[in-house]
């Protein structure tokens, strides 16, 4: 039996495929802000004890809380700058495939790609997600950044699951097929 950890996306995105508008605004985000509704995200953080993401998603994070979150979770950053690791968080300057290789081949949960853009069409050019877990918001930006890039090769997807919420967002569930 495969007990492989799999590297999963949890990312929201508007309908015309943006994770932010051109200058890193999420403020779009909010338009499915609905009390205590997660749309599922504190059952995935609790089934990852590892977080990758790049350098401009961490510090777009860091100007949105006051503590950086998965205090309790191995945190790399990934970014082409040296720099001292802080408590739980290493700034990775290495070779990408290398490190999920290595995290990959080691007991534990799951893996979170928290994005941005250039980390997740590396990893999907690399063919290193397994999964991803897409919240699509029902709103059209015109123009920011762009989950996919036009880089990428076809990659066929299966649909593992839908869900519609009251307030407009479809969060989809897929496998990559390797």
């Amino acid at each position: 039996m495969n007990t492989e950890r799999k590297l999963i996306l949890y990312i929201a995105m508007s309908l015309d495929g943006f994770i932010a508008t051109e200058n890193g605004n999420l403020d779009f985000l909010s338009i499915v802000e609905n009390g205590d509704e997660d749309y599922g995200y504190n059952q995935f953080v609790n089934s990852v004890d590892t977080v990758i993401l790049g350098r401009k998603t961490y510090d777009k994070v860091l100007t949105l809380v006051d503590e950086f979150p998965h205090q309790d979770k191995d945190v790399y950053v990934i970014t082409r700058q040296n720099q001292a690791a802080k408590n739980n968080i290493q700034f990775y300057t290495e070779d990408l495939q290398t490190l999920v290789n290595k995290l990959k081949s080691e007991p534990g949960k799951n893996i979170y790609c928290d994005g941005g853009a250039e980390i997740v069409n590396l990893l999907l050019k690399q063919n290193l997600i397994d999964e991803m877990i897409i919240s699509v918001i029902p709103i059209l930006l015109g123009n920011g950044i762009k989950l996919f890039n036009n880089q990428l090769q076809e990659t066929k997807i299966h649909l593992l699951s839908s869900k519609a919420f009251e307030k407009g967002l479809v969060q989809l569930h897929y496998s990559i097929l390797k």
